[in-house]
């Protein structure tokens, strides 16, 4: 487990500090670009100490962005010396500490500071959420194969978990579920294990069903048969969602492309309805008759987010004429690219192992409307100041 990351890409003084640190648990790593790749591996982080020769234009839009996306982490920055400007635009961005390089007795003060209020937020948003009665569903649609469903919902997941929270991702497409590959988890645990619980399920009986993933998240798998999925009733994933609402704070539903029982079950019980949509003729008319049904349905328009997956293709058809065929407009735009159908068949989820990439980006955007959090706005380049190369 890694709760402690210190920044510092110079090297003489990485190699000054870092015996010291790593007594106490501190990963040293050697620039903000490690940093990325760091925080999605090991979301329990609770304390970043950002180096003196870190640029201060990415240690405030790092430190910013991480007060919304994972509030428990606090940033203590290290400058050579301290000026009143600069300090005043580190309590605007929300660093926690400020401290002169040359104070280490400073330093050590105030990561002890700064982990103890963490650790106390961590217990003051535990008890918030142990009080909330339900988790927000999450139920992704497609009513046409090989839109990229799964892999919108394997990746949203993985980016509601990132923040901290208790995700579930549920796998509904009973016969041909793809969740188990995209994760690369062994289907050993699955949906069919609580058959047998129907009518008592409780939560130790669900937690002995789901999988965990590395990302922190959980997994119901679908069954590894087809015929072990006709089992499962609409009375039993009611039942299912009904145990899970209070154990995590989203649970993300994968659909199959045909309205089932247990599809509408889960449409239903759900807060969140994320039709997605690609820039071809037959996917058009699908999602344009899945409105019409979530109409029929009385489903809330404003709680309806349109994915445009693979966006960027060059098919003959804009952006806007999708728009104007589907009725409704974009939540995201997900763009095409070669990494994502690589992603899928390594099972590593590409906000996962590459969370700045157009797509991680994109799928971000949509865990922060799912989360209620306003996305900031479009920027030319990556989150810590880099300009991203195109993929």
């Amino acid at each position: 487990m890694s709760l402690y990351v210190y920044v510092e890409p110079d090297e003489a003084r990485r190699a000054e500090v870092g015996p010291a640190f790593r007594e106490v648990g501190c990963t040293m790593l050697a620039g903000m670009a490690d940093l990325e790749t760091h925080l999605p591996r090991y979301p329990e982080t609770i304390l970043v100490i950002l180096g003196a020769t870190v640029d201060l234009g990415e240690a405030l839009m790092f430190t910013a962005y991480q007060r919304l996306q994972r509030p428990l982490i606090g940033v203590v920055l290290i400058r050579r010396t301290l000026e009143p400007a600069v300090v005043l635009d580190c309590l605007r961005s929300g660093v926690r500490e400020i401290v002169e390089e040359a104070d280490n007795d400073g330093l050590r003060a105030a990561t002890v500071r700064s982990v103890d209020l963490s650790k106390a937020l961590s217990s003051t948003l535990r008890g918030t959420t142990e009080q909330a009665p339900y988790a927000r569903v999450v139920t992704l649609f497609a009513g046409k194969g090989g839109c990229g469903r799964s892999m919108v919902a394997a990746n949203l997941a993985v980016a509601l978990a990132g923040g901290g929270r208790r995700v579930l991702l549920f796998d509904l497409d009973l016969q041909f579920g793809d969740v188990a590959i995209m994760l690369r988890l062994s289907p050993e645990r699955n949906i069919s294990g609580g058959l047998s619980m129907t009518g008592r399920l409780d939560e130790p009986g669900l937690r002995s069903i789901v999988s965990s993933h590395r990302s922190g998240l959980d997994a119901l798998l679908a069954p590894p048969s087809p015929a072990e999925g006709e089992r499962v009733s609409r009375e039993f994933v009611v039942e299912l969602l009904d145990v899970a609402r209070p154990v995590y704070d989203f649970i993300v539903i994968d659909t199959p492309a045909v309205v089932t029982d247990q599809v509408l079950a889960a449409l239903d019980m759900s807060d969140w309805y994320i039709p997605i949509v690609t820039p071809d003729l037959p996917t058009l008319k699908s999602v344009r008759l899945t409105t019409e049904m979530f109409d029929l349905l009385d489903y809330p328009k404003d709680r309806r987010l349109l994915v445009f997956n693979r966006a960027n293709s060059e098919v003959g058809l804009t952006p806007a004429d999708v728009e104007e065929a589907v009725g409704m407009p974009f939540a995201v735009q997900v763009p095409s690219s070669r990494d994502v159908p690589v992603s899928v068949n390594q099972g590593e989820p590409l906000t996962m192992t590459d969370p700045m990439h157009p797509v991680s980006r994109a799928i971000r955007q949509l865990a922060d409307r799912c989360a209620g959090i306003e996305a900031p706005p479009a920027r030319s380049r990556g989150l810590f100041g880099r300009r991203k190369k195109a993929k």
